[in-house]
């Protein structure tokens, strides 16, 4: 009987520590995403105005 809680525990540890893998690369992901849409929209301003040649 002395090893549900050390079943418990590990199952519990294992859990919480996908969870947080999975927080955390989430969260790296939609930053990296927000970063590629900015790159993208800053290039496609600055070819804009190259086309128009505006200053």
């Amino acid at each position: 009987m002395e090893w549900v809680p050390v079943f418990l525990v590990t199952f519990k540890l294992i859990v919480f520590g996908t969870g947080m893998f999975f927080a955390i690369k989430w969260h790296y992901d939609r930053e990296q995403e927000e970063k590629a849409k900015k790159e993208k929209q800053k290039r496609k301003q600055e070819q804009a105005e190259k086309d128009t040649g505006a200053p």
